[in-house]
């Protein structure tokens, strides 16, 4: 007779049993939407992408607060609603390894049972029976009422099923999967945080710059008034200069409104609680960045890129899941039992077992198995298709990333001379201008380029910072790169 020690004995070593020989130490890896950057004229949502949304900060920080790049990216890390939904995903994934596991662990239950109960014997089909069919009294239609007591434990285990394992180490890979997709995430997390930082650092200095344009503007306008009320200037040259200061003055205000948006743009990214007040600690002045190598890059890729590694991780899921849809044409094996004790009263039980084996052989199921692999097997053949695209758009982004990075330095270089030569063009205006020697009109038109050359580089700074933090992305290096890359901005 079994005991209640050894079937709870038995349990625990199956349960063992599967645990060491199904966890398997599958790497993890994961996939994760491509991040745009923000541009210089769009208000992203987060209905376009979450990336673009965030879960604010339950309390505002008292005052205003002085918000450094670091900090930003830190914030966006916690409060990033793309991040938190892939975190949450992975939270999911991690659900269903357990269900799978769930079908190859044994299942247990203990059981309690009070039974009182009054039989009719015409209901299960007895009849009557006339007196002494049975040697004695006719048999009564209805018999009871009786009762017993049962307190039993109850185990169900499948010994062997292919499908089902499978489907859990099938459903291991995919909870790496999601780990390396939450880690990508974050990564876009910080690529958008650095574009929208960069970009509220290019709008404040083109609020600077609208100011100081401004006020040179009216300057200029003060000079020319003064001029044409000493009968020295025509009013062409007053009506010039006062154009020139309306359009510096529309200007400051187009960028100031431009600047406010950013920063909400950037508030909204990083999870600033609505209405919080905060200034831009860090600036972005050019620092050289040396190109690195095409084919050193693009190995660093392929051995950091999350993408890349989850794409190679669902190939070796989808395999398995192919692998269990064949498997529905293999048999199982299952066992079962239960021990209790059972009685007319609780006083008075007996012990009772039952235990079964089952060994269950498909023969006919219209198909499904079939249908089952079809699916799988395409499944299979996107995945692989999946990979190959990911290893091209890993070849693209660094490609582009380098071409990035070289022509937006060639860019600041020139920007930067540009700027140079046209304060000394404005310079020698103004001088030429105040001599007599020639009206303000070539003043203007040097205002007008330096106005230009500084748009230019601004932008150029933007771009090339930018690079940086998309080469870090390209990478799959973004929360180390862009601190790296960008120290001290």
């Amino acid at each position: 007779m079994l005991s209640v020690n050894f079937l709870i004995r038995y349990l625990r070593y199956l349960c063992g049993l599967y645990l060491v020989a199904l966890i398997l130490p599958f790497p993890a890896r994961a996939v994760a939407q491509s991040a745009v950057p923000i541009g210089p004229n769009q208000v992203p949502t987060s209905a376009q992408n979450p990336i673009y949304g965030s879960v604010p900060e339950a309390k505002p920080t008292l005052g205003v607060l002085s918000l450094t790049f670091s900090d930003a990216i830190e914030r966006a890390l916690r409060q990033n609603l793309a991040g938190l939904l892939s975190e949450y995903n992975t939270i999911e994934a991690r659900g269903k390894k357990w269900e799978q596991l769930s079908e190859l662990l044994p299942n247990v239950n203990g059981n309690v049972q009070e039974n009182a109960q009054k039989q009719s014997l015409i209901a299960e089909g007895f009849g009557k029976f006339p007196a002494g069919l049975f040697g004695g009294a006719a048999l009564p239609s209805v018999i009871g009422p009786f009762s017993y007591f049962d307190v039993r434990a109850s185990a169900t285990e499948r010994v062997f099923d292919w499908k089902a394992i499978q489907k859990y180490r099938a459903s291991v890979i995919n909870e790496s999967v999601a780990r390396f997709n939450l880690k990508d995430a974050r990564d876009l997390v910080v690529l958008a945080t650095g574009a929208a930082y960069l970009q509220a650092i290019a709008g404040a200095a083109r609020v600077e710059t609208a100011q100081a344009q401004q006020e040179t503007a009216r300057a200029l306008y003060d000079k020319a008034v003064a001029q044409q009320q000493a009968g020295v200037a025509p009013a062409i040259d007053t009506l010039r200069a006062q154009v020139e200061y309306q359009t510096r003055k529309q200007q400051l205000i187009a960028a100031t409104n431009d600047f406010a948006k950013q920063k909400i743009s950037l508030a909204r990214v990083i999870g600033l609680v609505p209405g919080q007040e905060f200034t831009l600690a860090d600036k972005a002045p050019y620092d050289p960045f040396p190109v690195p190598d095409l084919e050193t890059s693009l190995q660093r890729a392929y051995s950091l890129r999350s993408d890349y590694k989850a794409a190679h991780d669902r190939v070796m899921a989808a395999r398995l899941e192919h692998n269990a849809a064949i498997a529905g044409y293999f048999p199982t094996f299952s066992v079962e039992g239960d021990y209790g004790e059972i009685g007319a009263t609780p006083s008075s039980v007996s012990p009772t077992y039952h235990v079964a084996g089952t060994l269950s052989i498909p023969i006919f199921q219209g198909g499904k198995v079939h249908s089952d692999a079809l699916k799988a097997e395409a499944s299979l053949r996107q995945a692989e298709a999946q990979l190959a695209d990911v290893k091209g758009q890993i070849d693209q982004d660094i490609r582009n990333a380098l071409l990035d990075l070289k022509s937006s330095a060639d860019q600041v270089q020139v920007a930067q001379s540009s700027v140079d030569l046209a304060e000394q063009a404005l310079t020698q205006s103004r001088d030429r201008f105040s001599a007599g020697v020639t009206d303000n009109l070539e003043v203007v038109q040097s205002q007008e380029a330096l106005a230009a050359a500084h748009e230019s580089l601004i932008s150029s700074l933007y771009l090339h910072n930018l690079a940086k933090v998309s080469f870090a992305r390209a990478l799959g290096w973004a929360e180390e790169g862009v601190r790296e890359y960008l120290r001290g901005k």
